[in-house]
């Protein structure tokens, strides 16, 4: 059975999608198609993404735990059940505060 036919159309826990992994970031796509994905990491702490921009606005809720993301050098401190909007060909970057995972939504347009 693949990942698409084990995701489709059935409840999920979502957090329960990637487990944490020591020194490093897991990712999991869910949705992969030409107009969006949506990807789920899981960060060890002090994990980080450095400052890079996308093409495309993007949506990120915080599954679990803590993380600090930078937006056009402004720092937003993130929890669980929080969510920001990452605007287009804005600089952004990340750092783990805590373990912690992310829903990151991406639509193209």
């Amino acid at each position: 059975m693949t990942d698409k036919e084990n995701l489709v159309s059935k409840v999920l826990d979502l957090a329960g999608l990637v487990d944490y992994q020591s020194g490093t970031v897991v990712s999991r796509t869910i949705v992969n198609k030409k107009t969006g994905t949506v990807t789920l990491f899981a960060f060890d702490a002090g994990e980080a993404l450095s400052e890079h921009a996308a093409p495309f606005d993007a949506l990120v809720e915080i599954v679990d735990g803590e993380v600090e993301i930078k937006i056009s050098g402004q720092p937003y401190k993130l929890k669980k059940g929080e969510l920001i909007i990452m605007p287009a060909n804005e600089p952004h970057g990340l750092k783990a505060l805590t373990k912690f995972k992310m829903l990151l939504t991406m639509i193209k347009s």
